[in-house]
């Protein structure tokens, strides 16, 4: 579970209502009229933006990118490493019962290309094709958030709109003014809201997902081509660790002379 979404966000709600309370009555920033303009004009518009089965798909991949577990690099390097090593001792053949308890399937289908004598083209043609589906997958995902970022804001400014036009229309009655102005603020204040407490962060949450996977995905089919074209294990790892940022390496590495 990606907690720092889950407490940035409450965090975030949190600070919001206590900045509204303490200045006095926490309704006076309570309007449904408001809330039915910004909140559920921004959702139909990015609805409409959407077909409803890419949208529940796309509600899906939201899901997984909070509540899945990141991939450590490290510790996948140190596994393809392990498959090279397995490999060069006794062949390629025995990937095909190491990698029995992998659950990656990724992993498994570029093994398998592998153990079965596909050209190195191929694997890697394949892999790259899922890794680029993967990336539109996500991007649509995070598309729809997008728009929620850019559409809450402008039903806020037109919420604004309408509450101008009814305080301007009933400047005779000085009882209505003040509902219309609080149409007018309050719809600017949940559209700001909508789009930088709430969509924004959770579209780049989002795109950093699809970066870190798309990382991961690349490691394994650089491992796989070179485990295939029967590398050194220890040129495996080299390769490897090139994808590795050199804060990440240089901590590697100390680890490796701890070790030794």
């Amino acid at each position: 579970m990606d907690f720092a979404t889950i407490i940035g966000l409450i965090t975030g709600i949190a600070m919001m209502i206590w900045a509204m309370s303490s200045g006095g009555d926490l309704t006076a920033f309570w309007d449904p009229p408001s809330v039915m303009i910004t909140v559920g004009g921004a959702a139909c518009a990015a609805l409409m933006s959407f077909p409803i089965q890419r949208l529940l798909k796309t509600l899906s991949i939201f899901k997984k990118s909070i509540f899945s577990k990141s991939v450590d690099p490290m510790e996948l390097i140190k596994d393809m490493v392990q498959y090279a090593e397995v490999a060069r001792r006794e062949g390629i053949l025995a990937l095909e019962s190491a990698v029995k308890d992998v659950k990656d399937p990724f992993i498994i289908t570029g093994i398998q290309m592998a153990v079965d004598g596909s050209e190195p083209d191929l694997i890697e043609n394949i892999l790259n094709s899922e890794l680029e589906i993967m990336e539109l997958r996500h991007a649509e995902g995070k598309s729809l958030f997008d728009n929620f970022a850019k559409y809450g804001p402008a039903f806020g400014m037109i919420g604004t709109l309408i509450g101008m036009v009814l305080m301007l229309r009933n400047m005779n009655d000085p009882a209505s003014i003040g509902p219309s102005m609080a149409v007018a603020v309050l719809t600017t204040l949940y559209g700001a809201m909508i789009a930088n407490l709430v969509a924004s962060p959770i579209a780049d949450k989002l795109a950093l997902r699809s970066r870190e996977e798309a990382l991961i995905k690349s490691i394994i089919i650089r491992g796989v081509l070179a485990i295939q074209s029967g590398d050194n294990p220890r040129i495996v790892e080299k390769k490897l660790m090139t994808f590795l940022p050199p804060a990440l390496r240089q901590k590697a590495s100390s680890k490796e002379k701890e070790a030794a």
